[in-house]
């Protein structure tokens, strides 16, 4: 019999390069392991996007058509809506007994997060609303809701898959061994850099390609990526190591055609310029199929509809059966 595997997704933007081979990949060969529920999360969305709900519904759609269009399997993977599954909700309010609110304020994600959001929570934390320091309380209600077993990870997210075993612990010494406590498969794949060298690709860093970007936006985008400022001329060696568009060229150039970039390069064989446009075209290569097949789903937005909604009612049904033995093991199943 085959795990239960839960993973989520937040509807706040397209999904990028670095979710792609950071996350993506991985999904696409889980779903032949795993009994798999794939989580559009739009309830934790709105933690930090409360007052943009339109962005975040019309988001739902939009990732879920990415998902689809890199080879999500909906007869393989069940694609569920957050806000439709009642019993999340239900059992967040449960587990929000279990955890302390000084627990929540040291989990290194959050603290890391609400730095990042100066603008939403202030300088330091002071703003910070109930609904975002909670949010792990509402994903260890997300994972057990399906009793799932095994939550894919980035290393950046362990402390919250951490603070769901405390409260799989926590609850099972008091009302029993109900719930599962999930184990981690941690990706294989370093988080992607930015375009501009930063550790990170982010949607909101303005630094990442995006799996629906045309020709056009990825020809403007790799024309300013970072090179190794210290090439100034065109025969200057220069080091392929900090430069960003050898760093995606690894991605997605052929490898034999790789190592030539990174000889020339060091030798001053070749100029950035040259080297972006041969960039720009295997980009665009790698990214042609998955357009292809994102224009299916655009042109057929029902059939997205029917994906989603098959999803979530399959979701639906197994949180309510196993709601049913947490409130028998609470006392509160009148």
């Amino acid at each position: 019999m085959k795990k239960t595997i839960l993973t989520g997704l937040r509807p706040t933007g397209n999904l990028h390069l670095g979710h792609y081979f950071g996350a993506g990949i991985n999904y696409v060969k889980m779903q032949d392991e795993y009994d798999f529920f794939l989580e559009i999360a739009d309830v934790q969305a709105l933690t930090d996007n409360f007052n943009d709900p339109e962005k975040v519904r019309h988001n739902v759609y939009e990732i879920t058509m990415d998902l689809l269009s890199i080879g999500i399997d909906p007869k393989k993977v069940h694609i569920f809506i957050q806000s439709k599954i009642p019993e999340i909700a239900e059992l967040t309010v449960f587990y929000s007994n279990l955890v302390t609110v000084s627990r929540l304020f040291r989990n290194p994600t959050v603290k890391n997060e609400v730095a990042q959001k100066k603008e939403l929570f202030g300088n330091n934390g002071e703003s910070i609303t109930y609904g975002f320091l909670g949010y792990p309380v509402s994903q260890a209600a997300d994972i057990t809701a399906f009793r799932g077993e095994v939550v894919p990870v980035g290393d950046d997210q362990l402390p919250l898959l951490e603070q769901c075993r405390e409260i799989v612990r926590k609850f099972n010494s008091i009302y029993g061994d109900v719930l599962v406590e999930p184990e981690q498969v941690l990706s294989t794949t370093s988080r992607l850099k930015g375009l501009d060298g930063n550790e990170k690709m982010g949607k909101s860093l303005g630094n990442a390609i995006f799996l629906v970007d045309n020709e056009e936006t990825i020809k403007d985008k790799v024309m300013g990526a970072i090179t190794d400022p210290k090439k100034i001329k065109k025969d200057d060696p220069a080091n392929p190591d900090v430069c960003m568009v050898y760093y995606y060229h690894k991605l997605v150039t052929p490898e034999d055609d790789v190592k030539n970039i990174c000889s020339e390069c060091k030798k001053g064989a070749r100029g950035c310029v040259q080297c972006k446009k041969e960039l720009i075209k295997n980009l665009n290569n790698f990214l042609e199929p998955i357009r292809e097949k994102r224009k299916y789903y655009e042109e057929n937005k029902d059939v997205v509809e029917n994906i989603l909604k098959e999803g979530t009612t399959y979701a639906q049904n197994i949180a309510k059966e196993n709601m049913k033995n947490i409130k028998s093991a609470m006392k509160i199943d009148y």
